[in-house]
């Protein structure tokens, strides 16, 4: 099977950055929102974003050419001949679930289904509809439009054929795509999510400062970030909610929140989005640590 056109249910960071790198890929693009604000917000950054990938001249061709591929929409009906349809809304089962039930009857039988969720269950999401052998989940990483990571996760429901025809489509999005399988977390959150969480715990005990558990990581292991940054950049609540989906999972303490996070998110603290979270964000040039 062949991927000719490309829907995606949210118009925010992650659904505007999966439009973007479709349209860049030729693609063409439909988004769907509930109200027209957001639509204008997500296409306001797609902008802002081509505009700086033509600044450095990384662009094939005109962002006229691109941004002609790209259309919003606040109407199911205009994503009905779609072949794939990638879900990036809220981080919701509930949620996701009514989309999926109510785009059911109107996309094509044979086009896939598929979720960016980075920590609800594949397998839960396809019983909303009566396509489970061509759902998937498809796990874009933030920013879309530079990292180069995809998660193309597959249940045991999922065709072969479906799955490989996902795989093919990340690769002509310019990403590299990882296979795996619906178990919870599935490879990235898996790894990194008791990484950041014993981060906390090291915290919380004292075995250093936020600067300084931050500055080991980087310089003793080479990575860009270090865990409180990263965090800040993910968003609290986002980690949150994922480790709660995760310690109901797997029931080990690896993927309990810490106290220390929980309270952090009930303050409201997310990280940069929220102007504070480990750190203070009041000048985003030099922040310094909250706590």
């Amino acid at each position: 099977m062949e991927i000719r056109k490309v829907g995606v249910l949210g118009c925010g960071l992650m659904g505007a950055g999966i439009a973007q790198v479709s349209a860049t890929a030729g693609f063409p693009t439909v988004v769907l929102e509930q109200e027209q604000r957001f639509l204008e917000k997500g296409f306001a950054g797609i902008e802002k974003s081509l505009a700086k990938f033509a600044e450095k001249g990384t662009l094939k061709e005109p962002i006229e050419a691109i941004r002609g591929r790209l259309k919003g929409t606040l109407k199911k009906e205009d994503l009905a001949d779609c072949d794939i349809v990638i879900e990036a809304i809220i981080e919701n089962l509930d949620q996701k679930k009514k989309m999926y039930a109510a785009l059911d009857a109107v996309v094509k039988k044979d086009a896939i289904f598929a979720s960016n969720t980075s920590s609800i269950s594949i397998t839960e999401l396809m019983t909303a509809t009566r396509r489970p052998e061509r759902f998937i989940g498809l796990h874009f990483f933030n920013p879309v439009p530079l990292m180069k990571l995809v998660e193309v996760v597959r249940t045991i429901a999922t065709r072969d054929d479906v799955f490989n025809a996902a795989v093919e489509f990340a690769k002509k999005l310019g990403k590299v795509p990882v296979r795996t399988s619906d178990k919870t977390g599935f490879i990235v959150n898996r790894l990194l999510v008791p990484y950041l969480l014993d981060a906390i715990r090291a915290y919380e005990e004292g075995v250093g400062s936020i600067p300084d558990i931050d500055n080991a990581m980087k310089l003793g292991c080479g990575y860009p970030m270090g865990p409180f940054t990263l965090l800040d950049f993910v968003g609290l609540d986002t980690t949150y909610y994922i480790t709660q989906v995760m310690f109901e999972e797997f029931k080990e303490r690896r993927f309990a929140s810490p106290p220390l996070l929980k309270r952090l998110v009930l303050a409201g603290w997310y990280g940069r989005k929220s102007g504070k979270g480990f750190y203070d964000y009041a000048d985003p040039n030099n922040p310094v640590p909250a706590l």
